[in-house]
């Protein structure tokens, strides 16, 4: 005695059944047209072509140099670059209208914010709500921070500590 299961059927797809699915459909005989939709197998990888694609990655750098593009727009203006760009977009505009502003900025993208130079990291209402003293303790901040500079820190510690020798010595 043999047993037939759907594991055994190794039906693939309905090309396997011939015509009998298709009398099955038209004559309304829904069990067999059950039976035989049950036989056929649910695994993907039997009924499906696989053929390795050749993925190549797109980004967006790869589609600005193809497409010929200028750079992203900057988020924020980052270093004085960014401010003379600006400043020549506006010129563009004073000079040739908007559509040379227009194509100015297509060419070089200008940032889309420009935060305020010479407040110390602070907000510019915050900054010009401090007081005059405090702007000053904040400038003599920055100005100890450049004098500790690496590159003349060993010079100023030599320099220093035969100061100091000499006015024990003294």
């Amino acid at each position: 005695m043999t047993v037939h299961t759907i594991d055994k059927a190794r039906i693939i797809s309905d090309v396997q059944f011939g015509d009998n699915l298709n009398h099955a459909v038209t004559q309304g005989r829904r069990s067999d047209f059950a039976l035989m939709l049950a036989l056929m197998s649910g695994d993907a990888n039997e009924s499906t072509p696989l053929t390795p694609l050749d993925e190549k990655t797109i980004n967006d750098e790869v589609l600005r140099r193809q497409f010929q593009l200028a750079p992203p727009q900057p988020l924020s203006a980052s270093n004085e670059e960014d401010y003379v760009r600006a400043g020549a977009q506006a010129d563009a505009f004073h000079r040739g209208g908007i559509a040379s502003a227009h194509l100015r900025f297509q060419l070089a993208p200008a940032a889309m914010h420009y935060p305020p130079q010479g407040t110390h990291g602070f907000d510019e209402a915050v900054y010009h709500n401090l007081s005059g003293h405090q702007r000053r303790k904040l400038a003599d901040r920055e100005s100890a921070r450049l004098s500790l500079n690496p590159t003349t820190l060993y010079e100023n510690l030599t320099t220093a500590h035969c100061q100091d020798k000499m006015r024990v010595s003294a």
